[in-house]
């Protein structure tokens, strides 16, 4: 069964084109005009073990706030969209994954009730020219498209560029978990039958 999705989206803002194998072997291909999301969706990427082909355009002169949300709604989107029914995989995420002085950890549940928990202190507002504050924007934007529970914490950190970066990597080693296919299962995780 191919678990892969194609998103596109075009506003006055963006114009977006995505495609992502759930099952893939951490292959990028990103080309945002947002050169440290690239390098964050990459790292994502690989970690995860997902292949992600991803183009967008933005109103990048106003500042990149549009880009990065509708990114995170497009991939929150192609999520939902490859795992269907949600039927057979493990549901729940978990990783803690340091990164120097920085430790992120990342829970997750797939299960068609998006929340967002976000508890992480940034000790500045850039990382080169890139809005620290967007890293929250992006998550919320893919887990209320991708109906994620998903919980951030970085309970210490002292450099933006590590702190962003331990994110991404936790990001697509818990997702990676929670999608892997549990041979016991029947159907979704869930003592109610549906998720």
């Amino acid at each position: 069964m191919s678990r892969d999705a194609k998103i596109s989206r075009t506003t006055k803002e963006t114009d977006i084109n995505l495609s992502l194998n759930i099952d893939g072997q951490g292959k990028a291909s990103i080309n945002t005009g947002v050169a440290f999301l690239d390098h964050m969706l990459t790292l994502w990427t690989v970690h995860g073990f997902f292949d992600l082909d991803l183009k967008a355009t933005g109103d990048l002169e106003v500042d990149a706030h549009h880009t990065v949300e509708d990114i995170g709604i497009c991939l929150g989107k192609a999520l939902a969209q490859a795992l269907g029914d949600l039927s057979g995989i493990n549901r729940f995420g978990n990783a803690s994954v340091p990164m120097e002085e920085t430790l992120a950890c990342v829970s997750l549940d797939i299960c068609n009730r998006p929340y967002l928990v976000y508890k992480v202190n940034f000790l500045t507002s850039k990382t080169g020219n890139f809005d620290t504050e967007l890293v929250e924007e992006f998550l919320r934007a893919m887990v209320v498209n991708s109906g994620m529970t998903l919980h951030v914490q970085v309970p210490y950190g002292k450099n933006s560029h590590h702190i962003a970066e331990a994110i991404f990597k936790a990001l697509g080693r818990a997702i990676d978990q929670a999608t892997q296919f549990n041979p016991r299962l029947i159907g979704p995780l869930s003592s109610k039958g549906t998720l």
